[in-house]
């Protein structure tokens, strides 16, 4: 019996091993990006982005927790607006500052979560004119400390935070394309 647990142990460890090991072979940095034409000058777009009081019309952060509380703060828009929300576990925790606002071709986000992991980032949308479309490029970079390479052995995060970012671009585009 006490050779059997053993055994267990000794394989249980070296797998905890070369999960560990594998962990640390990934980047110490990470960037997702979902690109999207839209048929809308990029001057219809960008105050969607700019003014984090309009998210809720587009971002699709914005319906996981009906009840999730928001504060706004620093100027209404652009450089220097704030966002902060507090929700259940789909949304969690967290705050942003618009960094930069080069209008309509650029906005930098700093990007800080709280939980349900903590984390430091930057969003970054640009705006590139394509004849009568706008393409919307929705990034978000940073440092990818162990526990994020952990996650991203079992997980993966461009496809997860991807497929998010396609929704956001899908809804900025239904939303301009309609007015």
């Amino acid at each position: 019996m006490m050779k059997a647990i053993a055994v267990i142990a000794i394989v249980l460890a070296v797998g905890l091993a070369a999960v560990f090991g594998f962990a640390l072979t990934k980047p110490d940095t990470f960037r997702v990006e979902r690109s999207l034409a839209v048929k809308a000058p990029a001057a219809a777009i960008y105050p969607l982005v700019a003014d984090f009081h309009r998210w809720t019309a587009w971002s699709p952060y914005e319906t996981r927790d009906p009840a999730m509380k928001r504060s706004f703060g620093g100027t209404a828009a652009g450089k220097g607006a704030t966002y902060a929300w507090d929700g259940n576990n789909n949304v969690g925790a967290g705050h942003m500052e618009i960094l930069e606002a080069n209008g309509p071709t650029k906005l930098r986000i700093k990007l800080d979560f709280e939980r349900p992991f903590e984390g430091h980032n930057t969003a970054e949308f640009t705006f590139v004119p394509q004849g009568d479309a706008t393409l919307v490029t929705w990034a978000m970079y940073g440092p990818a400390p162990f526990l994020s390479k952990l996650m991203q052995v079992f997980i993966n995060m461009d496809s997860m935070i991807g497929n998010d970012f396609e929704a956001g671009l899908a809804g900025l585009k239904k939303l301009t394309e309609t007015q």
